[in-house]
């Protein structure tokens, strides 16, 4: 499994719980999981196109208030591929923030600027925080049904990221003031 696009396992995760639509796939990843993965409708249609292709979903034709839909689904080929990938224990974690990237080549501006976009970095964090927090809440009251408890982990471990980040953004104002 370790050739497999991660938007893939993205994609069967989502089916793996319920049936969906291209655009519900991707308001599914814009909302539950924006926090630690992004997609895009340019890699979300390929990728369900291949995928069925290779028989991991299939697709379906449906009129819904007369609008004509596709509903893609798991197929039981599809679910053995997300529960290899889910034994694997091997997992490729990357950090890409242009925040850091800019910091670190910050010596070549001014460091007001440097400050400016750490507190532009700051603010997204603290709206998203705000956000996790409130997910966290909700999730807090239904930890007793299936897979909550799994949500209500991956909503804790952003909190105590995006608070590490605010931390991290005091010191390093601190050090550029």
């Amino acid at each position: 499994m370790a050739n497999e696009r991660k938007i893939d396992m993205v994609i069967l995760g989502l089916l793996s719980h319920e049936p969906l639509t291209g655009y519900d796939i991707k308001k599914r990843i814009d909302g539950a999981i924006l926090f630690f993965w992004k997609g895009s409708f340019g890699s979300i249609y390929p990728a369900l196109n291949a995928m069925e292709k290779d028989g991991l979903v299939t697709k379906e034709n449906s009129s819904e208030s007369g609008r004509e839909k596709i509903v893609y689904a798991i197929t039981p080929s599809g679910t053995a591929a997300l529960t290899a990938w889910l034994k694997d224990s091997q997992a490729k974690n990357e950090l890409k923030y242009e925040t850091l990237l800019k910091l670190f080549f910050g010596g070549a501006v001014d460091k007001q600027i440097t400050v400016h976009t750490i507190e532009m970095f700051e603010q997204n964090v603290r709206q998203e925080l705000e956000l996790l927090k409130r997910y966290e809440q909700n999730l807090s009251r239904v930890l007793e049904q299936q897979d909550h408890i799994y949500y209500y982990l991956t909503v804790t471990f952003g909190i105590e990221t995006y608070e590490g980040y605010l931390r991290w953004c005091e010191m390093a104002k601190g050090m550029l003031r």
